[in-house]
């Protein structure tokens, strides 16, 4: 064999070995590939569950923030309509007529002489002729004398000899009283 057979093999042989590396290098390559492939399509389909996930607790927290103002709306609404009715309450039983008040007064009186026997009556300018028929016409009174107006709504202000004691029976005070233990029926009736 010649120098030229040899030299023949060994390139054929070199071509068959790089031809070799070749083919194993393109399915190394290939197999690389399709791992790096399938990772990136599990990176992409994770960040697309977080993404969605993340959505969906932002717009809950939207639709959550949004509920909870519309419902602080509304119990500002119902405050205010509740204010209202408390006020027209108070104005209502302000323009009730003066034999209404001077009932009212006669019976806060009687209650009142209960606690004070004797003292000053304090009353709105409105019924002051009311309490003074009311002290002159029932000698149970005799023990109280009437102050100057004050500003309340209606019914009166009793002050014990001294200033030592004072009991209040304003229509306000009965009013806060009854709208406290009745707010909640009140709300369920209006609001209902």
């Amino acid at each position: 064999m010649g120098l030229e057979a040899v030299v023949e093999d060994i390139r054929g042989k070199g071509r068959s070995e790089a031809e070799k590396i070749r083919a194993e290098s393109r399915q190394e390559v290939e197999h690389i590939l399709a791992a790096a492939n399938k990772r990136v399509a599990e990176i992409k389909l994770a960040t697309e569950e977080e993404m969605a996930k993340q959505a969906t607790h932002l717009l809950s927290m939207e639709v959550s923030a949004a509920n909870l103002l519309v419902k602080r709306e509304l119990l500002n609404t119902k405050k205010e309509m509740l204010n209202q009715v408390y006020q027209t309450t108070l104005a209502e039983i302000s323009r009730l007529p003066e034999s209404f008040h001077k009932e009212a007064i006669k019976k806060l009186l009687t209650d009142a002489r209960k606690e004070i026997p004797k003292g000053t009556v304090y009353c709105n300018a409105r019924d002051v002729p009311a309490a003074k028929a009311v002290l002159s016409e029932h000698h149970d009174f005799a023990g109280f004398s009437l102050g100057k107006p004050i500003d309340i709504e209606g019914g009166i202000i009793i002050e014990g000899e001294g200033g030592g004691l004072q009991i209040d029976y304003s229509y306000r005070t009965f009013l806060d009283r009854v709208w406290e233990s009745g707010l909640k029926d009140a709300s369920d009736i209006l609001f209902a």
